[in-house]
């Protein structure tokens, strides 16, 4: 049965797990705005979803304010200053390790994306203390990690159990083993750090009591990152990308990320003509233009402060005639081209003023480094494991460089007064998955609901593994599977309706009415809250 969206009229969230919907509903039943909810949304998804984002992760925010303009907060951390190439070729490696302290090499940036959040929360009128927006997130770690299916599903090949990296399997396993479903984990110092944010403020994870602990422990295990780097890290607002579509103005994170590529997909597919919805015309088109996209995205995106091209110049018209020129509307180009990994969680919020919050919080693979810091109960990223140590590559290693991110949450301004946040978790599948659900909600006019439920398609891989071709969820018409079949390209039809390599996909509508619409994934253990 397809999962129907959820209405209201003074707030919405809708997140991957319902214990953060439910904090961020909470914070709307008492008159708090779309901004302190997704604050507290994304705090409580800390603790709901270790798995994928942590307090050691990254976050990117878009958020409309009432009078329509649109804001970006960007919150990633860049390499140690004794993150150095250096040191990885004297430690013998070749390529930086995945997981363990030489994987945890860059400065955390979500609680500095948090405190602009706050911030800006405040701006736009909200009056809710800090100690209330992350309340449900303590209590629920004072309660244990709760082990949700997607937490269990990430161990289905023994994948958690072989990570070896210090405080790791006394925090996320049981005698070595993966926990099961419905099972609860001590959440060690988490709950006291949480607290001590709540008390002394946001910027006492850089610059106070919190930040000598974690600088303590990051020397403890060996990871590059200091006390001085944590000291100099501040998170930023920047303008964020944006392109017209003729529904309306699409906005998306600028580089490090591949918001790019999103945006690029959609404009790319526009210029294809008219196809109809779930038809061959229409998969292979985006299937076609995720190629394009991510061939300009390999070429362009980097740390925006060391990027040698202007991604807006991608975005011209002009140049998107040029990608959707060179698709062949009937045969598949060939691939694979170098995937990105990724594992996300997605969240968005709105109000009944007319904002609305579009989220991505990040550990970059499952667990992150693995690594787990013991006073404070923090989880390491590993973002910084997709550095180079080639020094000619384009995302080169260096200290004070900002990794790539796969993470894309993505806005709409759309010309028949709707504003809608969308977004997915799941490394080359975010851009895709937005393009799927953005397609069917709005080019096709399939409810929302149902456009986040039909089947959905990832072209390269999600977390971890090193699959290029095009998998399928088995949903497809077998007609449509031997079509793209037949026009060249390499299709796997997975066995399951539902799965999560395709991630968790969510969105927030804020209708001309005033109305508030949500849905999330029925492939997460999330869904929507209104109020």
């Amino acid at each position: 049965m397809v999962q129907e969206s959820v209405r209201s009229r003074r707030g919405m969230v809708a997140a991957s797990h319902r214990y953060a919907a439910e904090a961020g509903k909470e914070v709307l039943a008492e008159g708090g705005n779309a901004l302190e909810a997704a604050l507290a949304t994304g705090a409580a998804i800390v603790v709901a979803y270790p798995h994928m984002n942590h307090l050691g992760g990254d976050a990117f925010w878009l958020f409309r304010e009432p009078s329509g303009h649109v804001r970006y907060i960007e919150a990633c951390g860049y390499a140690g200053a004794r993150a150095t190439r250096e040191l990885y070729r004297a430690a013998g490696h070749d390529s930086i390790p995945a997981r363990g302290p030489l994987a945890a090499l860059t400065v955390p940036g979500l609680v500095g994306g948090w405190a602009l959040l706050y911030d800006a929360a405040r701006a736009q009128g909200g009056r809710m203390p800090l100690s209330r927006l992350l309340e449900p997130a303590v209590a629920l770690a004072r309660k244990g990690y709760p082990i949700s299916r997607s937490y269990a599903w990430r161990f289905t090949t023994d994948r958690g159990e072989k990570i070896d990296a210090p405080g790791f399997a006394g925090t996320f396993l049981v005698d070595g083993k993966a926990p099961k479903e419905g099972a609860t984990l001590p959440a060690g110092r988490l709950p006291d750090t949480l607290e001590q944010l709540a008390r002394a403020g946001l910027d006492d994870f850089y610059r106070g009591d919190i930040a000598h602990e974690i600088a303590a422990d990051l020397e403890r295990i060996g990871s590059p990152v200091t006390r001085e780097d944590l000291e100099r890290f501040r998170a930023r607002s920047r303008e964020p990308l944006s392109m017209p579509l003729r529904e309306g103005t699409l906005y998306n994170s600028p580089p490090p990320t591949q918001g790019l590529a999103s945006l690029l997909i959609l404009g790319i597919y526009e210029r294809l003509g008219d196809a109809a919805p779930e038809s061959f015309e229409h998969i292979h088109g985006i299937i076609e233009a995720t190629k394009r996209a991510f061939r300009v995205r390999d070429r362009v995106v980097t740390d925006p402060d060391r990027m040698t091209e202007d991604p807006a110049a991608c975005l011209t018209p002009e140049a998107l005639a040029r990608e959707a020129k060179a698709i062949d509307g009937k045969h598949a180009a060939p691939w694979p081209a170098p995937a990105k990994k990724g594992d996300t969680v997605y969240f968005a919020a709105a109000d009944g003023d007319g904002r609305v919050v579009s989220c991505i919080q990040s550990l970059f693979w499952e667990f992150g480094s693995g690594c787990v810091l013991p006073k404070t109960g923090i989880l390491m990223q590993n973002r910084g494991s997709s550095f180079s140590l080639d020094p000619k590559a384009l995302n080169p290693l260096e200290p004070g460089r900002r990794p790539f991110h796969t993470l894309t949450p993505a806005l709409a301004a759309l010309k028949d007064g709707r504003a809608l946040a969308y977004g997915a978790m799941g490394g080359e599948g975010q851009p895709q998955t937005q393009a799927a659900v953005f397609t069917r909600h709005v080019h096709y006019k399939v409810p929302l609901g149902e456009a986040i439920d039909r089947p959905r398609w990832l072209l390269g891989r999600t977390w971890g593994t090193e699959i290029t071709n095009v998998r399928l969820e088995s949903r497809f018409s077998e007609a449509l599977v031997e079509r793209l079949k037949a026009a060249g390209h390499d299709i796997q039809v997975l066995p399951e309706a539902y799965t999560e390599l395709m991630g968790h996909a969510g969105a927030v509508v804020v209708h001309p009415d005033g109305t508030l619409e949500g849905a999330h994934d029925p492939r997460s253990d999330g869904g929507a809250a209104g109020v």
